[in-house]
């Protein structure tokens, strides 16, 4: 059975994660068993920071949804007063 993690990387951490694995890759001085290994890492932490972008890209499709009628108007700060 496979572990789960006790909780999920933030976007950033699994970015700066996977950066790690590819830069072991290119290096070429891993033995071929952790080659793969790392790269199997890679592709899970691919997937899991596509799945990050997607659900962002759907709460701002949502947020642009909610309110695509309301008129803009200009911002002003009143707590200056």
């Amino acid at each position: 059975m496979a572990k789960k993690q006790d909780k999920e990387l933030s976007f950033e951490e699994t970015l700066k994660q996977l950066e790690t694995i590819v830069n072991q890759l290119e290096n070429g001085e891993l033995p071929l068993d952790e080659a793969l290994n790392e790269f199997e890492k890679g592709i899970k932490l691919a997937k899991a920071g596509q799945k990050q972008l997607q659900k962002a890209e759907q709460r701002i499709d949502i947020l642009l949804s909610e309110n695509s009628d309301a008129e803009l108007s200009e911002f002003t700060n009143d707590d200056n007063e």
